[in-house]
């Protein structure tokens, strides 16, 4: 007689671990165009919550639809070599895309379980977005000149920018500070070229033997502290070779602008991991060149910088696309094994960064978060929020933009990147996500492939790219979802054009367009797990391989909706020459615009806030809508072709 009543425990039971109990709600830090949330849940062993999004302005009585926040949970983020090991929390996540700067809105999230919410089962929020850095227009004036300055200055006068920060003292009272800048100050550096004599006891720029500044005071949100170029001609920081020419560890609300940064290894560091960073950084209109590092910050409490519209210069070759690990080019004694001589232009770690509209070229990597290894539990320190959008990217001997060491909403979207000798896009590895990368182009990355999936990332969104090349990604990833994209093969030898490599149940791809490179008999790559098991280390055994997509749809039952196209979809671009691997090309020579009528028009599906607005009666495939003006990539105020033969 008590067999039934087990029986009805255990019922009971299973329902309860398949009930979504919701717990912690985190909002996190506002962009200037988007909101990031995270919602941890308990049970839903089943997998079958679902978290609807809508919002609107705060103000008026309309709502849109927001794509669902992502069920993130369980996956095992890790890579051996470094013994780097992680289990994504069970939850959700998930942003709004695509609004307005310095615009508050009301955003509703609602939670739904056939088996049942345990609590509270909607979440409303006000959050606003941020607005770009301003200096602040009632503060002091302080006029900053070189040493060998001649001719009239304007007051307060100070001979350089020590001397207006801190007060003046050379030699051993560099380090007494008796006339601080204060919060709200403008520092206007007049033209000229600033060089530490750094070996000179009395150097008069107030720099002794290591030729760096430190800035380290605090300004506010209200009232920064602004250093930026006087209009009257270019101001110039030069290292001298130095290692280090800024330092704004401990800084706060500080804006650097209109300057130009060179001749140094790191141009502006902001933060050492477990020590301590930088909060609300601004660097924008400015020049780094003959550098070895732009900005970079490794510290999880450095928070909210706003890097945008500056040209990075980096000193790898310009005339060939090498790449540091390609040993054709080191055996011929054409480059060293492993040597860099720029190795990014902006690496950031922590929360709310947007990282925009930057031209980048001749560096390893471009744009970076730091890989940091597993993320703090406190939400506050963790690369989370983060926007990288509308860079132009030009030879990089790695990989264009690396999302590797975020945790939740990142944001990579419409960057342009031309010749990378590895890889495009990376995920190296993401804790759990979403990473969104949506509407980026890439071009000619011949040893690697479009994305870099590796050491098992978790929580990825590829939407609406144009990729020319490859997928070749074959490290296990997991919770990935394809959809719009377009992926076209050069004709590289033996290669097909997509990899699969899904490595647990959670995955989805569809609506997407494919090129096969000729002669190669293994086009699609196909990974998943059986009967529920995770495959995170596979057997050769395991792979599927397709020569066609419908192949590959039947067997899958993916990619319902996928079709083959070719290079005639677009109005006149032509793939890059597999057989010149090192050859630089321009983006000024290539049009990725789509031609009307072709077969990926109107092929792709609708995505809130990723795609409304479409012209015809669905969202073209690729990066670039028919009709729709296309981004401006790199810096607003460049007019000419930076990166150009």
């Amino acid at each position: 007689m008590r067999f039934p009543a087990l029986l009805l425990v255990f019922a009971s039971g299973l329902a309860a671990q398949n009930s979504a109990k919701p717990g912690r709600f985190h909002v996190e830090h506002p962009t200037l165009l988007n909101l990031g949330f995270e919602w941890l849940i308990e049970g839903d062993a089943n997998r079958n919550a679902t978290v609807e999004v809508r919002f609107r302005k705060s103000g008026t009585t309309a709502w849109r639809t927001g794509l669902p926040l992502l069920r993130i949970g369980g996956e095992h983020v890790y890579r051996t070599r470094e013994s780097m090991t992680y289990t994504v929390p069970e939850g959700f996540a998930g942003s709004i895309l695509n609004l307005e700067p310095g615009t508050s809105y009301e955003c509703e999230f609602t939670m739904r379980d056939p088996d049942g919410v345990i609590g509270q089962s909607v979440q409303r929020a006000a959050v606003a977005t941020r607005s770009e850095p301003r200096s602040h227009s009632g503060g002091r004036v302080l006029h900053v000149y070189p040493p060998d300055h001649e001719g009239p200055k304007e007051q307060p006068a100070f001979t350089g920018l020590k001397q207006a920060y801190y007060g003046l003292g050379t030699g051993d009272w560099t380090s007494v500070r008796m006339k601080k800048a204060q919060p709200g100050d403008t520092i206007l550096v007049h033209a000229g070229l600033y060089r530490s004599e750094r070996l000179n006891y009395v150097d008069p720029l107030s720099a002794p033997f290591t030729g760096s500044w430190s800035l380290s005071l605090k300004g506010t949100a209200e009232k920064p502290i602004t250093i930026k170029g006087a209009g009257d001609g270019e101001a110039i920081f030069d290292g001298a070779g130095n290692h280090k020419l800024f330092d704004v560890v401990a800084s706060e609300h500080h804006i650097f602008e209109g300057l130009t940064f060179r001749n140094t290894e790191v141009a502006i560091f902001a933060g050492e991991k477990e020590v301590l960073g930088a909060v609300a950084l601004t660097v924008r209109n400015c020049r780094f060149e003959d550098v070895g590092a732009g900005v970079w910050t490794e510290n999880a409490g450095s928070r909210d910088f706003y890097i945008a519209d500056n040209l990075f210069l980096g000193r790898e070759d310009q005339m060939r696309l090498i790449g540091w690990n390609q040993a054709g080019m080191r055996t011929a004694g054409i480059y060293p094994s492993h040597q860099l001589r720029s190795f990014f232009a902006i690496k950031v770690y922590g929360p709310g960064h947007v990282i925009a509209h930057n031209a980048v070229a001749y560096f390893h990597d471009a744009i970076c978060i730091s890989t940091y290894g597993p993320p703090d539990s406190d939400p506050e320190r963790r690369a989370s929020a983060i926007d990288i959008y509308n860079n132009d990217i030009h030879l990089s001997n790695d990989d264009f933009v690396e999302s590797d060491g975020g945790t939740h909403n990142i944001r990579v979207f419409e960057n342009r990147g031309v010749n990378a000798a590895h890889n495009g896009y990376s995920a190296q590895p993401m804790f759990g996500g979403p990473v969104y990368f949506y509407r980026n182009i890439l071009y000619h990355v011949p040893a690697g492939g479009a994305f870099k999936f590796s050491a098992k990332p978790a929580g990825i969104y590829a939407f609406h790219n144009t990729l020319i090349g490859e997928q070749t990604a074959s490290d296990p990833y997991s919770n990935t979802h394809f959809r719009n994209n377009l992926f076209l093969g050069r004709d590289t030898p033996n290669r097909g054009i997509m990899t699969w490599a899904n490595g647990t149940s959670n995955y989805s791809s569809d609506h997407n367009g494919y090129r096969p490179n000729r002669g190669a008999a293994k086009q699609y790559s196909w990974l998943a797990p059986v009967a529920g098991k995770d495959v995170y280390e596979p057997k050769e055994s395991d792979w599927r391989h397709f020569a066609t997509l419908a192949e590959m749809s039947r067997a899958t039952g993916q990619e319902t909706h996928g079709i083959e196209v070719d290079f005639d979809i677009f109005e006149n671009l032509a793939p890059p020459d597999p057989a010149r691997r090192h050859r630089v090309y321009h983006s000024m020579d290539l049009n990725f615009r789509l031609k009307p009528g072709g077969k990926a028009i109107d092929a792709g599906t609708p995505l809130p806030t990723v795609n409304d607005g479409f012209t015809g009666k669905a969202p073209d495939l690729g990066a670039l809508e028919l009709g729709q003006p296309e981004p401006h990539y790199g810096p607003r105020w460049i007019t000419w072709k930076p990166f150009y033969r």
